[in-house]
Protein backbone atom coordinates (compact mmCIF):
# COMPACT_ATOMS: atom_id res chain seq x y z
CA UNK A 1 0.00 0.00 0.00
CA UNK A 2 0.71 3.37 -0.89
CA UNK A 3 0.44 6.34 1.94
CA UNK A 4 0.33 10.01 1.20
CA UNK A 5 -1.44 12.80 2.96
CA UNK A 6 -4.20 15.49 1.93
CA UNK A 7 -6.17 18.41 2.42
CA UNK A 8 -9.97 17.76 1.92
CA UNK A 9 -12.09 19.40 -0.40
CA UNK A 10 -15.54 19.59 -0.79
CA UNK A 11 -17.41 19.55 -4.38
CA UNK A 12 -21.09 20.37 -3.45
CA UNK A 13 -21.45 18.21 -0.58
CA UNK A 14 -19.06 15.83 -1.74
CA UNK A 15 -15.45 16.05 0.46
CA UNK A 16 -12.56 14.28 -1.27
CA UNK A 17 -8.91 14.50 -1.76
CA UNK A 18 -6.36 14.87 -4.61
CA UNK A 19 -4.11 11.46 -4.73
CA UNK A 20 -0.10 12.84 -5.69
CA UNK A 21 0.63 12.11 -9.50
CA UNK A 22 3.02 9.08 -8.10
CA UNK A 23 0.72 7.02 -6.62
CA UNK A 24 -1.75 7.36 -9.76
CA UNK A 25 0.44 6.52 -11.76
CA UNK A 26 0.86 3.06 -9.87
CA UNK A 27 -3.07 2.84 -9.31
CA UNK A 28 -3.22 2.97 -13.09
CA UNK A 29 -0.56 0.44 -13.83
CA UNK A 30 -1.86 -1.91 -11.33
CA UNK A 31 -5.12 -1.15 -12.97
CA UNK A 32 -4.21 -1.36 -16.23
CA UNK A 33 -6.15 1.45 -17.21
CA UNK A 34 -6.61 5.27 -16.85
CA UNK A 35 -10.13 5.59 -17.69
CA UNK A 36 -13.03 4.81 -15.85
CA UNK A 37 -13.68 4.19 -11.87
CA UNK A 38 -10.26 2.66 -10.60
CA UNK A 39 -11.58 0.58 -7.43
CA UNK A 40 -9.23 0.94 -4.59
CA UNK A 41 -9.25 -0.14 -0.79
CA UNK A 42 -8.28 2.43 1.98
CA UNK A 43 -6.92 2.28 4.92
CA UNK A 44 -7.45 5.14 7.50
CA UNK A 45 -6.54 5.24 10.88
CA UNK A 46 -6.28 1.34 11.21
CA UNK A 47 -9.79 1.28 9.49
CA UNK A 48 -9.98 -0.42 5.74
CA UNK A 49 -12.58 1.05 3.51
CA UNK A 50 -13.29 0.31 -0.21
CA UNK A 51 -13.73 3.04 -2.74
CA UNK A 52 -13.28 3.81 -6.35
CA UNK A 53 -11.01 6.58 -7.99
CA UNK A 54 -12.89 8.61 -10.33
CA UNK A 55 -12.38 11.86 -12.68
CA UNK A 56 -14.14 14.72 -12.14
CA UNK A 57 -13.68 17.83 -13.99
CA UNK A 58 -10.40 16.46 -15.25
CA UNK A 59 -8.84 15.75 -11.86
CA UNK A 60 -8.50 12.52 -10.70
CA UNK A 61 -10.57 12.38 -7.04
CA UNK A 62 -10.77 10.55 -4.25
CA UNK A 63 -14.38 10.94 -2.63
CA UNK A 64 -14.19 10.43 1.02
CA UNK A 65 -17.46 9.51 2.53
CA UNK A 66 -18.88 10.10 6.06
CA UNK A 67 -17.67 7.20 7.91
CA UNK A 68 -14.34 7.23 6.22
CA UNK A 69 -14.02 10.82 7.74
CA UNK A 70 -15.02 9.55 10.90
CA UNK A 71 -12.73 7.19 10.86
CA UNK A 72 -10.11 9.77 11.09
CA UNK A 73 -11.97 12.35 12.75
CA UNK A 74 -10.99 14.75 9.86
CA UNK A 75 -13.24 16.89 7.97
CA UNK A 76 -13.24 19.37 5.09
CA UNK A 77 -10.08 21.57 5.46
CA UNK A 78 -8.38 19.34 7.58
CA UNK A 79 -4.73 17.22 6.38
CA UNK A 80 -5.84 13.23 6.14
CA UNK A 81 -3.33 10.46 6.26
CA UNK A 82 -4.68 8.01 3.82
CA UNK A 83 -2.92 4.14 2.97
CA UNK A 84 -4.61 3.11 -0.57
CA UNK A 85 -3.83 0.15 -3.24
CA UNK A 86 -5.77 -1.05 -5.73
CA UNK A 87 -8.71 -3.57 -4.95
CA UNK A 88 -8.48 -6.14 -7.54
CA UNK A 89 -11.73 -7.63 -5.72
CA UNK A 90 -14.12 -8.14 -8.38
CA UNK A 91 -17.22 -5.96 -7.18
CA UNK A 92 -20.29 -7.54 -8.71
CA UNK A 93 -24.05 -6.31 -7.91
CA UNK A 94 -26.06 -9.31 -7.34
CA UNK A 95 -29.64 -9.70 -9.55
CA UNK A 96 -31.98 -9.85 -6.41
CA UNK A 97 -34.27 -12.98 -7.17
CA UNK A 98 -37.52 -11.33 -7.98
CA UNK A 99 -35.81 -8.95 -11.16
CA UNK A 100 -34.12 -12.16 -11.90
CA UNK A 101 -37.70 -14.31 -12.13
CA UNK A 102 -39.12 -11.09 -14.11
CA UNK A 103 -36.16 -11.08 -16.53
CA UNK A 104 -37.02 -14.70 -16.92
CA UNK A 105 -40.94 -13.88 -17.68
CA UNK A 106 -39.94 -11.25 -20.37
CA UNK A 107 -37.61 -12.46 -23.07
CA UNK A 108 -37.42 -8.95 -24.81
CA UNK A 109 -36.62 -7.57 -21.32
CA UNK A 110 -34.00 -9.52 -20.50
CA UNK A 111 -32.59 -9.24 -24.18
CA UNK A 112 -32.10 -5.61 -23.47
CA UNK A 113 -30.69 -5.79 -20.11
CA UNK A 114 -28.28 -8.46 -21.60
CA UNK A 115 -27.03 -5.84 -24.27
CA UNK A 116 -26.33 -3.02 -21.66
CA UNK A 117 -23.45 -1.49 -20.76
CA UNK A 118 -22.10 -2.73 -17.59
CA UNK A 119 -22.69 0.43 -15.72
CA UNK A 120 -26.19 0.86 -16.61
CA UNK A 121 -26.68 -3.05 -15.92
CA UNK A 122 -25.31 -2.80 -12.68
CA UNK A 123 -27.74 1.19 -11.73
CA UNK A 124 -30.49 -1.07 -12.80
CA UNK A 125 -29.45 -3.91 -10.45
CA UNK A 126 -28.23 -1.70 -7.01
CA UNK A 127 -32.32 -0.32 -7.28
CA UNK A 128 -34.31 -3.19 -6.07
CA UNK A 129 -31.24 -4.48 -3.57
CA UNK A 130 -31.56 -0.95 -1.16
CA UNK A 131 -35.42 -1.53 -1.67
CA UNK A 132 -37.11 -2.77 1.98
CA UNK A 133 -40.97 -3.27 1.44
CA UNK A 134 -42.55 -5.96 -0.68
CA UNK A 135 -45.34 -3.66 -1.86
CA UNK A 136 -41.44 -1.05 -2.99
CA UNK A 137 -39.92 -4.24 -4.02
CA UNK A 138 -42.74 -5.28 -6.72
CA UNK A 139 -43.81 -1.98 -7.87
CA UNK A 140 -39.75 -1.12 -9.01
CA UNK A 141 -39.12 -4.90 -10.23
CA UNK A 142 -42.30 -4.01 -12.68
CA UNK A 143 -40.88 -0.56 -13.35
CA UNK A 144 -37.51 -1.75 -14.62
CA UNK A 145 -39.12 -4.29 -16.78
CA UNK A 146 -41.18 -1.59 -18.26
CA UNK A 147 -38.10 0.48 -18.54
CA UNK A 148 -36.77 -2.09 -20.43
CA UNK A 149 -39.19 -2.42 -22.59
CA UNK A 150 -39.15 1.17 -23.49
CA UNK A 151 -42.45 2.06 -21.60
CA UNK A 152 -41.65 4.12 -18.87
CA UNK A 153 -39.24 6.29 -17.06
CA UNK A 154 -36.81 4.63 -14.20
CA UNK A 155 -33.56 5.35 -12.44
CA UNK A 156 -33.56 8.88 -14.21
CA UNK A 157 -33.85 7.81 -17.27
CA UNK A 158 -36.31 8.00 -20.33
CA UNK A 159 -34.84 5.02 -22.28
CA UNK A 160 -31.88 2.26 -21.21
Amino acid sequence: MKTFSAEIFIIGINPYVFVPEDILQYLFKKAGKEKGHIPVRLVINKQKFIQHLVKYAGKWRLYLNMPMRKAAGMDVGDIIIIKIDFDETQRITPMHSRFDAALKKNKKAAAVFNGLSPYMQKEILRYPNNLKTEEALNKNVQRAVNFLLGKERFIGRDKP
